[in-house]
């Protein structure tokens, strides 16, 4: 910078950092009109000459102290042109032209005209002002001239709320004031008399300098006192003002007042940036440690879910079978207690976790944050494919058990028949290789030996009788091994028992059939009376054994359809009594035939039949236990007829009642889509609408619930068919939970608009033509819209797009690329189009503005400025500052306010 003291006083500075700059030209000249202008009379009052003359040159030498230098008389020391220029570079931070050193008055003229010509190049328009009037000590022109540089460099740029100069200073001042009793600023001279103005200015900014409560109206001169000597002592304001000029003048010189007052402005303008600055920072952060604390609880809500699922698919991808019914049951109850109380809560942690997922995606959009992307396999996505999963494994679960327990009864059945057959055979042959075994024909007399041949034919008949029985053991032991039944073991050993003595007797009664015809030859006579009656007795008792043996048989049968053949086969078995009645009544008549013959011829018998083991008395005991038994077969049979009539009661029960829920489940499914894609009115009104439609579609539940009882006694009761109905349990339990997912999405959609709306302040009107202009070119009705609709959509909407800003346009819509654009999205990407948000570049300006103009910050300087929880948030996640100018402590801010915000903004 050029030496601009006179001779003999030589001094060296360099460009001041204070002053206000070099703000380019404006509407100084307009402002200029609107004034009472300096020039307006020939003459200055004197009274306001006097306080003009203190306040210029305090306001002077305020600037011109940061050169080292000051001025005493201010129509005399600006006269060379040298301290003016002097002025006019620290006020500016701009260099003038060299000046010139000559003391002639052509040399003080032209230093001064080179200060007027910077003045006029910063667009303020001199007034009858020349540099003659000035070099010659004019004090009114000098004066104007001072007044116009304070106007422009220490007033012109002050701006509250688009106002600018005088109107703007007046309304600073009011709105600082306005909370203090006895001031009400309305001017800059009267207003200020009592001195009250200047003491509240002080106390707003710095409360302890002031002590405003003990300030009393009726002592002016105290209170400008108080004012001034606070401001020179700790603001570094000098006193510009007489308190007793002020006091005594009718009208204090408003030029005064004002460039004194503007001095207060620019000293707590640095505070009002630094708040500026710490509030923006605040809320900055507040939205961070909201999101930070609603991802982590998504993590949470995930890992839960996630685990939940990992340790309830191996359970139902079980499928090791029980062996017994009643575990396979239990397994049963453990699956419906599974579908009614621990699935339905995890549908709904789902289902919000989703949503949640979905806000807070959303609420990183609007502050301008990047996405959301939980940690590796916590994604939505991976949720979904675990829920998938799930239900996949649990799909053919209920059928696997209703089969497998369908097997064990069946196994269990056929188990206790072979159960009985092969202990009715194991009685039959008990003693028959003995028998057969016997060599009893070898002592025997020839009519002994003939009653041995014929006893043997009825044991050979009686023999091939059982055939039929042994293969039905053999059939039914084949069966429970083809069906895995659990005690196969036993039932193929004792049924190779049985398989291995049949061929013994077989063996043994062909060896004694042939000894017994080797000696028939010997043999002449047999009685064939007993011979007839144990031929005939013979069948006649297996068939009744037969029939103990089907009236006592067990049954099982699933329909009404099944029963009404049993019972018909009964009355068909009844059916066939009276000839058996008959043919027993035959069977006794020969016995008798015998006896009568025997005694009427004195005949002795020797003992029972020599041919057969059923006596009468055992034919006529069979005989009575099936008339016993016919009565309680009908009596079961009935039984069984009324269970398959409830089951049948049961079904068409359950079918009435899920012919109504599955249609109106699919109604209410098709009515949510009419009403996402046709929503009408405000969003507040849509999301009413939704919220009463959600809670008639929870009102519908006990309907659900009946549905679920009438299912539960149509398991209980073991039906596994339903021919009144297409619904299953299943299709309805999928899509209730499908219903109550998608009205819970399409009212968090709505929810969402609203956040877009609020944060970006969009219009109730913007929001409906948004709509309007959507579902227009959504022609399909789905609610979203491919590339070409969407194009056509920003056409109508005024954009002009070629194919690589349309492609960008997609990028930020279209994420996925799916090909889709939803209306959130389409929202979304209009409210960023025709709103602003804060980004990383502010928040490292109001960061810097807290620091001081410094590359870094202190923790000391972030806990001054912002709130103790935020101020500790920022220190613990702030690196250490590496630059040249480091100190010790120095926190990194920048990188901090660019990790907001992704490194996008980088």
């Amino acid at each position: 910078m050029v030496d601009y003291h006179a001779a003999n006083q030589s001094y060296q500075y360099g460009p001041s950092s204070g002053g206000n700059g070099a703000g380019g030209g404006g509407s100084m000249g307009d402002y200029m009109a609107q004034e009472d202008d300096w020039d307006r009379d020939l003459l200055l009052d004197p009274a306001w000459e006097k306080q003009q003359r203190k306040t210029f040159t305090a306001w002077c030498n305020s600037h011109l102290r940061k050169a080292g230098t000051q001025i005493e008389n201010i129509d005399e020391d600006f006269r060379d042109g040298l301290k003016l220029m002097l002025l006019l570079e620290v006020i500016s931070g701009e260099r003038l032209p060299k000046p010139e050193r000559g003391k002639m008055r052509v040399h003080k003229i032209n230093n001064v005209n080179k200060a007027l010509d910077f003045i006029a190049s910063k667009g303020v328009k001199l007034v009858s002002i020349g540099a003659e009037e000035i070099v010659d000590g004019n004090a009114k022109m000098t004066l104007g001239m001072i007044w116009t540089i304070i106007l422009r460099f220490a007033i012109q740029d002050i701006s509250v709320e688009e106002t600018s100069a005088k109107e703007g200073l007046l309304l600073w001042c009011q709105r600082k004031t306005a909370p203090y009793k006895n001031v009400n600023v309305q001017n800059f001279h009267i207003s200020w008399k009592d001195g009250l103005a200047f003491n509240a200015l002080i106390h707003r900014h710095r409360p302890e300098l002031i002590e405003y409560d003990k300030l009393r109206k009726d002592d002016p001169v105290t209170n400008l006192n108080n004012a001034f000597e606070v401001a020179e002592k700790y603001l570094d304001i000098p006193k510009m003002l007489d308190a007793e000029d002020i006091v005594n003048t009718a009208r204090p010189d408003e030029k005064a007042i004002m460039t004194y007052v503007s001095s207060f402005y620019h000293a707590f303008s640095g505070a009002q940036k630094a708040e500026t600055a710490a509030n923006r920072i605040c809320k900055v952060l507040a939205v961070n440690q909201e999101n930070e604390h609603l991802m982590e609880d998504y993590e949470r809500l995930a890992s839960d879910l996630l685990e939940w699922i990992r340790r309830t698919i191996p359970w139902l991808e079980d499928r090791v079978p029980q062996k017994t019914i009643q575990e396979m049951q239990q397994k049963l109850e453990d699956f419906r207690d599974y579908r009614r109380v621990h699935k339905p809560p995890k549908v709904q942690e789902k289902c919000q976790l989703e949503i949640n997922f979905n806000t807070l995606q959303t609420k990183l959009r609007l502050s301008n944050r990047p996405a959301f992307m939980p940690s590796e396999g916590r994604m939505v996505s991976d949720i979904n494919n675990g829920w998938q999963h799930l239900e996949q494994a649990e799909k053919g679960y209920e059928e696997w058990l209703l089969n497998e327990i369908r097997r064990l009864e069946r196994l269990d059945h056929l188990a206790e028949k072979f159960r009985q057959k092969a202990s009715i055979h194991e009685a039959w042959t008990d003693g028959k290789e003995a028998m057969l075994k016997h060599r009893d024909y070898e002592t025997a007399t020839l009519s002994d030996i003939k009653a041995l041949i014929r006893k043997h034919e009825a044991f050979e008949s009686d023999l091939a009788a059982h055939q039929d029985r042994v293969e039905q053991i053999a059939a039914i032991a084949q069966e429970l091994n083809e069906l895995d039944y659990y005690d196969s073991h036993n039932v193929n050993t004792r049924c190779q028992k049985i398989c291995d003595q049949w061929d013994a007797l077989g063996s043994l009664t062909q060896s004694r059939r042939e000894a017994l015809e080797k000696t028939e030859k010997q043999l002449e006579t047999i009685d064939q009376l007993h011979l007839e009656y144990a031929k005939r007795a013979a069948p006649f008792n297996n068939w009744m054994e037969s029939a103990m043996e089907d009236l006592q048989d067990m049954f099982i049968v699933h329909t009404i359809e099944e029963i009404e053949g049993l019972i018909s086969a009964h009355d068909q078995f009844k059916s066939t009594l009276p000839d058996a009645d008959r043919e027993r009544e035959a069977i006794l008549a020969i016995h008798k035939e015998a006896q009568r013959i025997a005694e009427s011829n004195h005949i002795k018998l020797s003992g029972s039949n020599p041919y057969t083991t059923v006596t009468p008395q055992i034919i006529n005991s069979k005989w009575e236990k099936v008339q016993q038994l016919v009565p309680k077969r009908d009596h079961a049979l009935l039984e069984e007829q009324s269970k398959q009539q409830s089951n049948e009661h049961l079904r068409r029960q359950f079918a009435s009642q899920a012919n109504i829920v599955g249609p109106w489940i699919q109604t209410k499914m098709e009515e949510i889509g009419r009403i996402s894609i046709e929503m009408n009115g405000t969003l507040e009104d849509q999301l009413n609408h939704l919220k009463r439609y959600e809670r008639s579609i929870v009102d519908y539940k006990p309907n659900l619930d009946l549905l679920e009882q009438q299912h539960q006694l149509i398991q209980e009761a073991l039906i596994f068919d339903n021919k009144h109905t297409n619904y299953t349990m299943e299709h309805i339990r999928v899509g209730w939970e499908q219903l109550l997912t998608t009205i819970a999405r399409t009212i968090n959609e709505v929810e969402n608009q609203i956040l877009t709306r609020d944060a970006k302040g969009i219009s109730q009107e913007q929001m409906q033509e948004f709509r309007a202009s959507f579902n227009h070119f959504d022609k399909k009705q789905t609610g979203s819209m491919d590339s070409d609709d969407f194009r056509a959509l920003l056409i109508s909407t005024g954009y002009s797009l070629g194919d690589a800003e349309f492609n960008r346009i997609m990028s930020v819509v279209d994420p996925n690329h799916s090909g889709l654009v939803t209306f959130q999205a389409f929202i979304d990407f209009m409210s960023r189009e025709t709103t602003d948000t804060d980004t990383a570049d502010q928040v490292i300006a109001s960061f810097k503005v807290l620091a001081g103009d410094k590359n870094f910050i202190t923790a000391e300087e972030l806990r001054r400025e912002l709130p103790p929880d935020q101020a500790e948030y920022c220190i613990a996640r702030m690196a250490p500052y590496q630059g040249p100018d480091a100190v010790p402590g120095a926190l990194d801010y920048k990188s901090f306010s660019t990790a907001l915000y992704g490194e996008s903004d980088l």
